[in-house]
């Protein structure tokens, strides 16, 4: 009995010891996945292009505000939280530079300058060192005045690592010099300039390549045929056609007779 008795403490201990260490493995903090990062071979942001964008905070927001910060050279913007900042996440108004917005905006090109990171200092005025809030960002909308190309307003989206952002990534059309199809006259359809994609902010794409070489007359390239990071998804059907080889404009044709 006595055997027993002791089999039985022994057997509790063993048991209390093992319920500990699987309760510390639970508190135990979560493996983080590693970071995510650009593919070779798929396009990354050009680090020619990496600038800081300079801003001010305003006080307050409205059509004649808006007004008076364009007459004196500035763009009135927004700062939002994610997806959901305009549903009450960290807002801030501030105020940027209308000749670094549009010398962005020149050199890379409206939907290029839509699917590119940028850092974002807000400082007290933009001759102060002091800085008020720096963090990276992702340009949302931007208006443009219909006649004039002038910039009117521009939203960005704080983008965190963690961040995942709805982005309409621009597409480059490449390999039309080989093109089978455009080789014998025909002419290609762009059905699509951009595709929208859920993007990890570490890895958004500047642009995706969409090669033509191959491609033959009545042949089309869909979405689910474009190359882009295993971990980005596609936010429209994968058969939407992209571009589709047709055939010879009917002015080609009379031109050959």
């Amino acid at each position: 009995m006595l055997i027993r008795h002791r089999q039985i403490r022994t057997n509790g201990l063993h048991l209390r010891h093992f319920c500990q260490s699987s309760a510390a493995a639970v508190l135990q903090d979560p493996i983080e996945p590693p970071p995510l990062t650009y593919l070779e071979g798929l396009p990354r942001p050009d680090p020619k292009y990496e600038e800081i964008i300079r801003a001010i905070p305003r006080s307050s927001s409205g059509k004649n505000i808006s007004a008076k910060e364009r007459k004196v050279g500035r763009v009135p913007s927004i700062v939002f939280e994610q997806e959901d900042g305009q549903h009450g996440g960290n807002k801030r108004i501030i105020s940027v530079r209308t000749n670094q917005i549009r010398k962005l905006v020149n050199h890379l090109g409206r939907s290029f300058f839509l699917s590119r990171l940028f850092d974002l200092e807000v400082a007290p005025d933009f001759e102060s060192d002091e800085i008020i809030e720096k963090v990276r960002v992702l340009p949302r909308k931007l208006h443009l005045h219909a006649g004039t190309d002038a910039v009117l307003n521009v939203t960005f989206l704080r983008a965190p690592s963690h961040a995942l952002l709805k982005v309409d990534v621009p597409l480059v059309f490449r390999g039309e010099d080989v093109s089978p199809g455009l080789k014998k006259g025909a002419y290609l359809n762009t059905i699509k300039r951009t595709v929208k994609y859920l993007c990890p902010a570490d890895i958004i794409p500047p642009y995706i390549d969409v090669d033509l070489s191959e491609l033959d007359a009545g042949q089309k390239i869909v979405t689910g045929d474009l190359k882009v990071h295993p971990a980005l998804k596609l936010l429209r059907s994968k058969d939407e056609a992209v571009c589709k080889i047709m055939g010879a404009r009917v002015s080609d044709q009379k031109k050959t007779k």
